[in-house]
């Protein structure tokens, strides 16, 4: 098992770089258990991120379509957003898959937390799975989202994964826990 003890290693001081609603970097000076310095560890600061595994009540895999200027490219990915300062997790999720979608209900579980980064970013991404889902609204995008949504079978979502066409690894990951999990 995985030892979470820190003790040792101390902050002795933080510097803001820039702080602006998307990204936030802040430089550290880190001293090591053995004494030692790291003079510049940098940190990115985000909140908890959420991603869902939405299943409609046909068994098909909600998804959603949208530009990611980072690659420049269109990607086809798991409904996913932000966490607001004070929200539960699962509320998020509910809240985001309503919004860009449209598709509410089912039955909801926690599969996952992972981290895109530990070494060098604070949040984590907590991943649901949303079991008999339904269209019962329209999209309720944010001003700058432009996102298509549409529905892949299992097989569909396994060949897109399998062609290495998704890239969004903090999707993939649970998607690839999910195809394990339910194998068979």
């Amino acid at each position: 098992m995985e030892s979470n003890d820190c003790s040792g290693y101390k902050v002795l001081s933080s510097e803001y770089l820039i702080r602006r609603p998307w990204l936030t970097a802040r430089k550290d000076v880190l001293q090591l258990p053995d004494g030692r310095i790291n003079p510049e560890f940098y940190v990115l600061e985000y909140p908890s991120w959420v991603n869902v595994i939405a299943i409609d009540r046909q068994g098909r895999f909600v998804m959603v379509r949208q530009y990611r200027h980072g690659l420049g490219v269109m990607s086809t990915e798991l409904c996913a957003g932000v966490v607001e300062a004070g929200e539960d997790p699962e509320a998020a999720a509910r809240r985001e898959l309503a919004e860009e979608t449209g598709y509410t209900g089912g039955r909801w579980s926690l599969q996952c937390v992972i981290s895109a980064n530990p070494s060098t970013s604070n949040n984590l991404t907590y991943c649901y799975l949303a079991e008999g889902v339904e269209l019962t609204q329209n999209q309720k995008l944010d001003p700058t989202e432009m996102l298509t949504t549409l529905t892949l079978s299992r097989d569909e979502l396994l060949d897109l994964m399998l062609s290495d066409n998704m890239k969004q690894s903090l999707m993939l990951a649970p998607l690839w826990r999910y195809f394990y999990l339910n194998r068979g």
